[in-house]
């Protein structure tokens, strides 16, 4: 009788182990159908299903609400839900000014409850799971949203790639740092909160991809500007790089725009933010409304609040962790564009004549400018514009973007790819009337001033709806049959690299890697997308020994 009981509760409890273990594979196995219902690991999400056949899941929590006490916390675990919770609309976006003003936003309105990302996948035909993109905004860390259409996912589901958005927090609510703030946490460590949202939200996919039909083992992140730093960043932390598989950076890295700061540098300027406002403890600053405490960080300068080097997700210096190979050691696609910042930036209101440029790089570089001029040396008057173009987009973030792809070629052993895009955007709609682009890739509407020029080169941001086959969400530009063939071109290289890690593919001109030649090739993206040698290694050594 004794061994019949004991074989019932043996019995009994491999039944309930497998229920458990079915439960969980619900979560982490793709299933057998297109079901617009996944059961995620906090509950059931319910999304629509778009015109094109893809299934869109819009505002799913990946962390709970940064608020109140958990304000500048590290992100805590979402709570579950019963029922099903409908994703048919982008959460709220992250607190933000409206600093680029040329944004355009679906979101739920605007509130620091802003931890929410979105998926697009497409209907399977098989038990195959599909690889994954994880793209981050950009926006200088002050701005931007996961439901901006340019980032929107649907056309690169439709290659067969399951696309997320993420948001994080922004400005004074992702990156303040304070010695309270340090204290307090149990990793002694603070600010960076919206880099951790970032990882948490990669965890999130690890945990749940499979049900949606990625595979977590074959993702990819990717992002532009402060989304581009972003990418860079979580190659170079241990909370995130052993979840990533690939990487794709368009337009800037840690390594030089935006960088990481001392921990007790952070903690200043935290102190000092608070001493502005009157604030004279945490306490005080918790304690603040969210919209008060946006005013009152963006009045000077929005950009103040930086990422720091905290122990925790960065346990050293980024630089030091990628020359000692300590990044994840993944395949890496990455550029920059043509104009990245105009010549003003150099020269102020100066004509562009070769007299005002030498003038304008003495002021800068002091004792270095000859060797400055050397490097950047307009033959003639009809060239200094686009010499001082090029100083000026270097500066601001090409250099740190080739530091990026130079020092992972050099210690990742993986390849990297590097492109050049060039496609300047074409004209605005007549109906846009008199109206400028904006840094952040919008337009800026301005009834007095004269028409904007025709752009000379690919301007920062530019390439983001040709990479995402977002042309047509753009209603700003009038975009031409070699807008769309430079897209496709684009496209095909961001998904085949999704896919295997490898941009090549049928059709397209062969990518060669990196490391593969002396002078390293780079892929010239515009309508005569084409391969030619590195021309300005010269420049971006020069700038990496001035940065030391």
């Amino acid at each position: 009788m004794r061994k019949f009981l004991l074989l019932c509760l043996f019995t009994t409890l491999l039944l309930m182990a497998g229920i458990a273990q079915s439960k969980k594979q619900d979560a982490t196995k793709g299933s057998d159908n297109n079901s617009l219902q996944v059961r995620t690991v906090n509950g059931i999400v319910e999304g629509v299903l778009e015109k094109s056949g893809v299934r869109s899941f819009k505002g799913i929590p990946f962390a709970a609400p940064p608020v109140g006490a958990m304000r500048w916390r590290e992100p805590q675990p979402v709570q579950n839900w019963q029922g099903v919770r409908k994703a048919n609309q982008f959460g709220p976006r992250a607190m933000q000014a409206p600093i680029f003003g040329d944004m355009n936003f679906r979101s739920n309105g605007m509130s620091e409850d802003c931890l929410y990302l979105n998926v697009w996948a497409s209907t399977r035909k098989g038990k195959e799971l599909l690889p994954v993109l994880v793209y981050f905004y950009g926006g200088g860390f002050v701005a931007g949203d996961g439901s901006e259409p340019r980032y929107d996912g649907e056309s690169m589901a439709q290659k067969g790639i399951l696309a997320l958005t993420v948001n994080y927090r922004l400005g004074v609510f992702g990156f303040l740092s304070h010695p309270e703030l340090t204290k307090e946490s149990p990793h002694h460590a603070s600010g960076n909160y919206g880099l951790l949202d970032q990882a948490a939200a990669l965890q999130w996919v690890q945990q749940n991809i499979a049900a949606f039909g990625g595979d977590p083992k074959k993702v990819t992140i990717a992002g532009e500007s402060a989304g581009s730093i972003s990418v860079s960043a979580q190659m170079a932390s241990p909370l995130s790089k052993n979840l990533i598989a690939g990487a794709i950076g368009e337009s800037g890295s840690l390594l030089g725009t935006l960088s990481a700061v001392p921990l007790s540098e952070g903690e200043q300027v935290g102190v000092q933010f608070a001493k502005s406002i009157n604030a004279n403890s945490l306490a005080e600053l918790r304690e603040m409304n969210a919209d008060s405490l946006l005013k009152a960080s963006t009045k000077q300068d929005p950009f103040r609040f930086p990422r720091t080097i905290d122990g925790y997700f960065f346990p050293k210096n980024p630089y030091a962790i990628f020359e000692a190979g300590e990044q994840a050691r993944v395949p890496l696609l990455v550029g920059w564009n043509s104009e990245e910042m105009n010549y003003k930036a150099i020269l102020g209101n100066e004509s562009p004549t070769k007299e005002n440029f030498a003038k304008a790089v003495q002021r800068l570089y002091g004792s270095q400018a000859e060797e400055v001029l050397k490097l950047y040396n307009p033959a003639t008057e009809e060239e200094v514009e686009r010499i001082a173009t090029g100083l000026a987009g270097d500066r601001f973030i090409a250099f740190s973007t080739w530091k990026w792809s130079d020092v992972h070629n050099k210690t990742a052993g993986k390849p990297v790819y590097r492109y050049l895009y060039e496609r300047p955007r074409p004209a605005m709609r007549p109906e846009m009337g008199n109206a400028s682009a904006g840094l952040a890739g919008g337009v800026q509407l301005n009834t007095t001033a004269a028409p904007a020029p025709p752009a000379k080169g690919a301007v920062h941001s530019a390439e983001i709806e040709y990479a995402m086959g977002n042309l047509s969400t753009n209603k700003v530009y009038a975009w031409t049959e070699d807008d769309y063939k430079v897209s496709r071109i684009m496209q095909e290289y961001f998904a085949n690299f999704i896919k295997t890690g490898n941009p090549n593919g049928a059709g397209l001109s062969e990518w060669p890697a990196v490391n593969t030649s002396n002078p390293v090739p780079v892929m010239h993206i515009d309508v005569h997308t084409r391969v030619e040698p590195e021309k300005y290694r010269e420049r971006y050594l020069f700038m990496e020994r001035a940065a030391k």
